[in-house]
């Protein structure tokens, strides 16, 4: 079977069916640089390697393997501020090239996976800004909208993934790097709680706080990436042991800590407002319960890092070059850079002081709910906002990022459904040091449910993919195969919800279903028949449904709908929703869409 590479989403999944179907890594590479050389825009990469030898690093792969290598032949960036052994590093900095001699550990890691580097991206000067901006090469475009800022500092990063041409690339997080660029270019931006991933090969912005991250069109292809790179390093000061990240099965019972309404920071932007308060409306039907809190302090918290002595962190890493050259720095990265000088150690001392009390006054807000969700970005600058202003945008981009690494906290930005403006809407979930699994899992299903578009690609999510098989029901829950309406995020998903529900995994049926949208509702409902033949594998999602509650729940099924059991792909039985022959009448057989979500979505396409 041909392959159309052009048109191939570039996730991890849809790459490797292409190479199990035949498709070479050469052939991958090959369209990777016609999709870079398509985005027409100079200023993502600062070095690109040349097919030759992205093909001689391919041979070294073997034969494809994506057990053994789970990242095997897949391409991803990297932000130029993290060493690829026989590439520049320059940290956007001319005067302060050297080439790599060997890999950062993270890029060891991911190439012992099977992923191939493909080249250094663009960022704000030195790591510092959240703009993307601060440069001395063209600026970044963002995909999404050329008027808005690509956001930094890893810029190149955060577009590049967005344009598909990649799967995930690598960005670093100090202020809010790794989670700015995401909701600018409507990708994934996974934060990984300090020190669990190694910094040795990174150039530093603020040692005591850095922390190499992922942008990904998906949360499970970051997570994917996480996993490959999480380890202890002895080598690194900073490294901290955590054990293997892994997606723990959903909760349909969780708690959610917000801004109170008082305590939201727009900017006057009542879209992004909008945009937030829709996104919550989201995390309740998945089950969250949402607590309104005070977030004062965790702004103080912020007020911190780039106003208080935290910036003598920048000055020191890069000491050399401004005692040596200073006239070699972007002029905005200098003069904030150059601020440290009027820092007494005393003032650091008191800043350090500060930072204990609020750590102290948050604690129990953090701790007291299973997660936070914030914005990820108050509201959106253009480049002219940036011309007429280099600083306080910056500011302002990082009202709800610049606080999260003080506090220890990991984090992931993911993007929602867009604005009514047409920009990308998204939220950051943060929680405690060692929890990134339980909230990539609720990002996740909170990109499910609200569905967008893959960063500028067209792609949207597989329905088959995103959520692993692993989970299980346990001996006081019946597994349940859900078809249509009650699947989460859609009309009827409450019924499972408010009875306790939780999700267990999507996957699809044996093949040997025929699926029709009934005539009637609101809402919309769909009923599936099992076929002696003819049949074919329709999309579910298996739901664990507590035992005491699942009689109630029967009795709103209307007819034709019933309960029986369904054949899943892999073997495996579970109960199921099924519809009654007599039921099919003035009925339209939707067999060809292979499930429900996508039945629905071409319909909002007609």
């Amino acid at each position: 079977m041909a392959i159309d590479l052009e048109t191939l989403c570039f996730d991890i999944d849809s790459l490797h069916e292409a190479y199990a179907a035949g498709a070479t890594a050469e052939a991958i590479l090959t369209e990777v640089l016609r999709r870079i050389a398509t985005t027409a825009d100079p200023g993502i990469f600062l070095h690109l390697a040349n097919l030759e030898t992205l093909a001689a690093d391919a041979r070294q792969l073997g034969v494809f393997d994506p057990v053994a290598k789970p990242l095997w032949g897949v391409p991803f960036a990297v932000k130029d501020n993290i060493n690829v052994a026989g590439m520049p590093t320059t940290a956007g900095c001319p005067a302060f090239a050297y080439v790599a001699e060997q890999d950062a550990v993270v890029v060891a890691r991911l190439r012992a996976a099977g992923a191939i580097p493909v080249g250094k991206t663009n960022l704000d000067q030195f790591a510092t800004g959240l703009v993307g901006v601060r440069t001395p090469h063209p600026v970044p475009k963002n995909p999404i909208d050329p008027a808005i800022v690509p956001g930094g500092s890893s810029s190149g990063s955060g577009v590049i993934v967005a344009h598909g041409a990649v799967t995930f690339s690598l960005g670093t997080d100090t202020a809010g790097s790794g989670r700015v660029p995401a909701a600018l270019n409507n990708i994934v931006g996974l934060k990984p709680s300090l020190g669990a991933v190694s910094t040795t090969g990174v150039i530093p912005a603020c040692r005591t706080l850095d922390t190499v991250s992922v942008f990904a069109l998906t949360v499970p292809d970051a997570f994917t990436a996480y996993q490959v790179m999480t380890a202890y390093d002895e080598i690194d000061a900073y490294s901290r042991h955590l054990r293997p990240p892994e997606m723990p099965g959903a909760s349909t019972a969780f708690t959610v800590g917000v801004p109170d309404v008082a305590t939201r920071i727009f900017y006057g932007d009542n879209v992004q407002a909008a945009s937030f308060k829709q996104s919550l409306e989201s995390l309740k039907a998945l089950g969250a319960n949402i607590i309104e809190m005070d977030f004062t302090p965790f702004y103080e918290v912020a007020k911190l890092l780039y106003h208080g002595p935290w910036v003598a962190e920048r000055y020191a890493a890069i000491r050399e070059v401004i005692e040596a050259n200073p006239s070699a720095l972007h002029p905005v990265t200098r003069k904030i850079v150059e601020s440290a000088r009027t820092f007494t150690a005393a003032d650091t001392f008191d800043a350090m002081y500060r930072l204990a009390d609020l750590r102290r006054e948050t604690a129990p807000l953090i701790t007291g709910v299973d997660m936070l969700c914030i914005p990820s970005i108050p509201t959106f600058f253009t480049t002219e906002d940036l011309v007429a202003d280099p600083v306080e945008p910056n500011t302002h981009l990082g009202t709800y990022t610049n606080f999260v690494n003080l506090l220890d906290l990991c984090a992931i930005a993911v993007p929602t459904a867009s604005r009514t403006d047409g920009r990308p809407g998204g939220v950051t979930l943060l929680a405690e040091w060692g929890q990134d699994g339980a909230i990539a899992r609720t990002a996740d299903l909170l990109h499910q449910a609200e569905s967008p578009a893959l960063g500028a690609t067209g792609h949207r999510l597989s329905e088959t993919s995103a959520l692993p098989m692993h989970a299980e029901a346990s001996s006081d829950e019946i597994a349940v195969a859900l078809v249509g309406a009650h699947m989460q995020g859609l009309p009827l998903n409450h019924q499972i919800a408010r009875r306790g529900g939780r999700i267990l995994f999507a996957g699809e049926t044996a093949p040997e279903y025929r699926l029709y949208a009934l005539a009637g509702g609101p809402p919309a409902r769909p009923g599936m028949l099992r076929q002696e033949t003819g049949g074919a594998a329709i999309a579910v999602e298996v739901w664990a449904i507590p035992v005491i509650s699942f009689g109630e729940l029967m009795q709103e099924i209307p007819q034709p709908l019933s309960i029986g059991t369904i054949n899943m792909s892999d073997g495996l039985q579970v109960k199921g929703f099924l519809c009654e022959p007599a039921g099919l009448q003035a009925s339209e057989d939707i067999t060809h869409y292979a499930g429900w979500r996508n039945y629905m979505k071409s319909l909002d396409v007609a």
